[in-house]
Parts: C-alpha cells; structure tokens; sequence
C-alpha cells in the first residue's frame, strides 16, 4: 500500500510550469528524487509537506486528503520535514529546538523529554544538546534540521537536499539513519548526490522538466550506465545522464509529431 499516492499533479510558478500532470505512488522505503535544478524535486516536496497548494491533481497522504484542511491537519501530526531553507530560533539550544517541533508536531509531554533525546542521539549532536543552535558549524545546524524532522518517529518523511554541509563521515552515517528509518517509514530524499542515492535508496525517480523520466531501482539505473559511454564518473552517473537524454530526446520527437 501506498502512503503517498499523487494524480494528475500540476505546479505553477507564474508562467513555468514546475509539475506537469504528475502520477506518483511512493510506499514504505527510501525513495530518491533526482533531476537537474528547475526539475520540479522542491515544488514536489513542497507540495508532500503541505507547506504548498498544487493547481490541480490530488495528493493523498497516509489516506487523507490534503486538500481539506482536516487531512491536512492530521498528516502534519505524522510528518517530518526538512526544507532546504532551514528556518531556526538561533538562541534556542539544540534540545529546546528540538522538543519545540516536538509540541507543533503534538508529541504527548510525557514523552517529549525521551524523543528529543533519541532524535539528537540519532544525529550525533548528544554532546551538543545544551549548545546555542547559533554556535553550531553549518553541519551541525543541518543535523539539528535531521533531528527535529524525525524527533515525532513520522510515518512520512521528508527532506529536501538534506546532506548539504556534512562532511563524508557524516554522510556516511546518515545513510545508514536513512536506511533504519525506510525499514518503516516511507522516507523521500530530494538531492542531486547520485553517490548518495545509489547507497541508501531502495527505489529512484527521476524527474525532468516536472515530469517522470525514469522510476527504479538503483540497481537497474546504475546497469543503464554500465552499457552507456556518456559523462559521469561512476556507472549509476552515466545512467542519470543516459536516462534525461533520452527522456528529452524523446520529448523533442513528440512535439515534433505533432508540428
């Protein structure tokens, strides 16, 4: 079953058009959403966090509708989301912050104290706790972004660039929290590090021009590379690149047909 199901979605910014009739159906695992910038990576997620209204199509989420305010109100309860403009109260310490969305996301009180905890364990900042968010390096505030995403243990989870300012070690770690949180949640990353999806994703979408280009698995796109000889260091780069080259090739013949 799906948790997030999408129909018929359309996203527009003035006159571009960032989503373009958008089927989507994303289930329990670690979802990649790849594409180059304008794709339409953002305004998807955007629009899954309910922090954006589409044009048109439907958007349901864990069975609810978010065009009514009632499923909108119950999916932000078990939700998480990271945006790749993290918003934060610097005087806040990194525990304050963290049991602060706590309470926007209606953890019962009790046990706040015990999910704060384990969302900054998680993240590695224990020993930062007590520390100024404003004090934090850029990593670590992005880190503190992780924790107060996952601090409610969401059924949907979503972030938006979410390795930006970490180091390799601290990459290397958070896949593997990615990878323990899709064993039962359905969690999308939005990046543009095929390295990183190629370790922690158990399925890739591809978008292009606000449209799917390509849906699988790592596996299968890093074999597209394999038999490609296109740019790209690594076989699963080359099938990226493979895969929008033939996706837009294939768009330049249909408008062709058509003139």
């Amino acid at each position: 079953m799906n948790s997030i199901h999408v129909t018929g979605l359309r996203v527009r910014h003035r006159k571009t058009l960032a989503l373009d009739s958008l089927d989507l159906g994303l289930g329990t695992g670690v979802h990649g959403l790849l594409g180059p910038n304008g794709a339409g990576k953002t305004s998807l997620i955007r629009v899954l966090a309910t922090v954006a209204r589409p044009d048109a199509g439907r958007v349901e989420i864990l069975g609810e509708d978010t065009a009514e305010h009632r499923g909108r109100t119950e999916v932000r309860r078990r939700l998480g989301y990271l945006p790749q403009e993290f918003g934060y109260y610097p005087g806040f310490t990194v525990r304050e912050f963290v049991a602060y969305v706590a309470w926007l996301k209606e953890v019962p009180a009790e046990r706040v104290p015990d999910a704060v905890e384990r969302a900054v364990t998680r993240v590695g900042l224990a020993d930062r706790a007590d520390a100024k968010v404003r004090t934090l390096s850029g990593g670590m505030v992005r880190r503190v972004g992780i924790a107060q995403a996952i601090v409610n243990d969401p059924a949907v989870l979503l972030l938006d660039e979410p390795t930006a300012g970490l180091d390799p070690e601290q990459r290397v770690e958070f896949r593997a929290l990615l990878r323990e949180l899709g064993t039962s949640a359905t969690v999308v990353v939005s990046t543009h590090l095929v390295e990183d999806v190629a370790a922690a994703c158990t399925e890739v979408t591809l978008l292009d021009a606000g449209r799917v280009a390509y849906r699988g698995t790592p596996e299968a796109l890093t074999v597209l590379g394999e038999a490609s000889d296109g740019p790209g260091d690594h076989p699963i780069e080359r099938g990226y690149t493979a895969v929008l080259r033939a996706h837009r090739a294939a768009g330049s013949g249909a408008r062709e047909a058509v003139r």
